[in-house]
């Protein structure tokens, strides 16, 4: 209780203080401005400027602006009971200084231009920005990147069970068998070199893309062949081809297996193998497809 007290007296003393400052600068500020000390000591001193009631004529404007708000105020009342009053002469002319372009900042003409350039600038940017983000390639997962396919056990058990290559959407690849009985004849075939890893695990990724115009191409169960639906490009099922006006086999990937796990590099598409080239012998197997 004796704190709330102690606040209330403070609180009361910066108020009444307040108050009196005040009024006493008004006082003096109203007529006069605020004058230094030293100015009011040599105001004071100087033997021109008399006491009101009795200002001479010839005093001018200086005499007024010697004058505190409570003096000018006797000093009217004395003029009106007849004294005389010192008359205020007219203000000096004030002479305009040439504009300072810094200091007067911009036109209203300048800040429309620079803003309608600026917004014209922040636009462009954006939508470049845009452009750039949507075709830089992403390299987090998906096509473009490193792609764990299965554990390479179960994807082949997979393919034996559906007769059907596994596909990997995220990839566009297809997942076969590789026979261990054609290794031979592929490490003789220069653009198999860096896909003979893959192929010694016993699979082989093929792009679902087709060399003749891009058409995805389709597994044919019946023929059990890669069969072309756009122009009647076939390929057996590694991808060799085998017909049609395709120049060479479906492109593939470069395959390992890490841990028992399929890893497929989609990074790099690596060209089929020439025309002619059939290291598995294998023939169409039922009716085609297309």
């Amino acid at each position: 209780m004796n704190i709330f007290i102690a606040v209330a007296v403070v609180l009361a003393i910066v108020a009444i203080a307040f108050f009196l400052l005040s009024f006493s600068r008004r006082d003096t500020e109203e007529a006069t401005g605020f004058v230094a000390r030293e100015t009011a000591k040599r105001d004071k001193a100087n033997p021109t400027l008399v006491a009101v009631g009795s200002v001479p004529a010839d005093a001018g404007a200086s005499t007024e602006l010697a004058l505190s708000g409570r003096d000018l105020e006797r000093a009217v009342a004395a003029g009106r009971r007849g004294g005389t009053l010192a008359p205020v002469g007219p203000a000096p002319i004030a002479v305009r200084e040439a504009y300072d372009q810094d200091a007067l900042g911009v036109t209203r003409r300048q800040f429309l231009n620079r803003s309608m350039t600026g917004l014209f600038v922040f636009g462009l940017s954006a939508f470049g920005a845009a452009c750039i983000a949507f075709l830089w390639p992403t390299l987090k997962g998906g096509f473009g990147s490193k792609i764990r396919a299965g554990a390479l056990e179960d994807v082949l058990k997979e393919i034996d069970t559906t007769k059907t290559p596994a596909y990997r959407p995220e990839g566009r690849f297809y997942l076969n068998p590789y026979p261990t009985t054609a290794l031979a004849k592929a490490k003789t075939i220069p653009a198999y070199a860096a896909l003979l890893p893959g192929y010694e695990a016993g699979v082989v990724a093929l792009y679902q893309k087709c060399v003749h115009l891009g058409c995805r191409v389709p597994w044919c169960k019946s023929s059990q062949w890669f069969e072309c639906p756009c122009h009647g490009s076939q390929y057996n099922r590694v991808g060799e081809k085998k017909d049609g006006p395709a120049p060479r086999g479906l492109d593939r990937f470069a395959v390992t297996v890490e841990g028992g796990q399929i890893i497929v590099d989609t990074k790099a598409v690596i060209p089929g193998p020439p025309l002619g080239t059939d290291t598995t012998g294998q023939q169409i197997e039922g009716p085609h497809c297309a």
